[in-house]
């Protein structure tokens, strides 16, 4: 375009732009559509029914663990990826543990505020969903932490002997489940959740379960390389973000189900290795 034939759309450019501007900022918004989670009423309680879904395409694993820090100091907030998350270092979990292996109970509190946090990321099928019934019928990703996990590796590997172990993420031998959100003693609970009676989903019509399976999402891309800022980087911001004192730092005030309780350093959950054991056995039999 020369000079000329600006100045002949100068004036009549300002919806266009403002169109384009309006376009570009709703491309950057950080809301990722992927996503679903239950919507809580004023009492923070919520019900929903959704279905696990299978991996995508060649993937091994239905589901992908990752680990985050979420933390305030005297320096601003400092929320990242945990590198431990693929094997890296993360230079938050080196301080945690020093701060932790110094015997002193206010350094542990310190830890405990800024360990890593562990969540869960699946493909799922939203079943029911009072709330927004324009869900339903349609796949989202879904995050969630070690209970509802717990869930589902209780009913891949059941305590009693007269329950019956099911795949939850199988299309024609898994189960609905029913997701019971409330608020026990201030904080989100899961634990009436739980799996309904094995059924094949859709009735087991291959058509349909084929449609469903080609909108299934990767969940690599949340594991990659470029998910994770290098030791470097994140060394420079964790020391701007605590600032000089060390054990300076306030969390953030609002309890999500993703956060683990408190067990820092030597007191780490366990990896769930019955849970990843049983699926890469499924996927070695496939």
């Amino acid at each position: 375009m020369n000079f000329a034939d600006m100045k002949k759309k100068s004036g009549s450019s300002t919806k266009s732009l403002q169109e384009k501007i309006e376009k570009s900022e709703s491309k950057n918004s950080y809301k990722d559509d992927r996503f679903w989670r239950p919507e809580l009423d004023k009492s923070s309680n919520g019900y929903a029914v959704i279905r696990f879904l299978p991996a995508f395409g060649t993937e091994d694993l239905p589901f992908v663990k990752t680990y985050s820090h979420a933390f305030q100091g005297t320096g601003g907030w400092f929320i990242e990826n945990c590198p431990t998350t693929t094997g890296g270092k993360c230079p938050v979990c080196e301080a945690n543990n020093k701060l932790w292996n110094s015997g002193i109970e206010s350094d542990k509190d310190i830890a405990r505020q800024r360990k890593r946090k562990m969540q869960y990321t699946s493909n799922i099928l939203v079943i029911s969903d009072p709330t927004n019934p324009q869900n339903e019928g349609k796949n989202f990703l879904y995050k969630y932490g070690k209970k509802i996990f717990d869930k589902i590796n209780e009913a891949m590997s059941p305590e009693f002997e007269d329950e019956e172990a099911i795949n939850p993420f199988d299309f024609w031998k898994g189960a609905d489940f029913k997701l019971k959100v409330r608020k026990v003693a201030g904080y989100i609970n899961y634990d009436k959740s739980e799996f309904d009676t094995p059924d094949a989903l859709f009735d087991g019509q291959d058509s349909a379960l084929e449609d469903l399976w080609k909108k299934i999402y990767s969940l690599q891309a949340f594991v990659a390389d470029d998910q994770f800022k290098t030791y470097e980087a994140l060394k420079v911001k964790f020391d701007g973000t605590i600032g000089a004192d060390v054990r300076s730092t306030e969390t953030n005030s609002e309890t999500v189900e993703t956060a683990e309780q408190p067990t820092p350093a030597r007191e780490e959950v366990s990896e769930n290795t019955d849970a990843l054991d049983y699926f890469e056995k499924l996927a070695n039999e496939s």
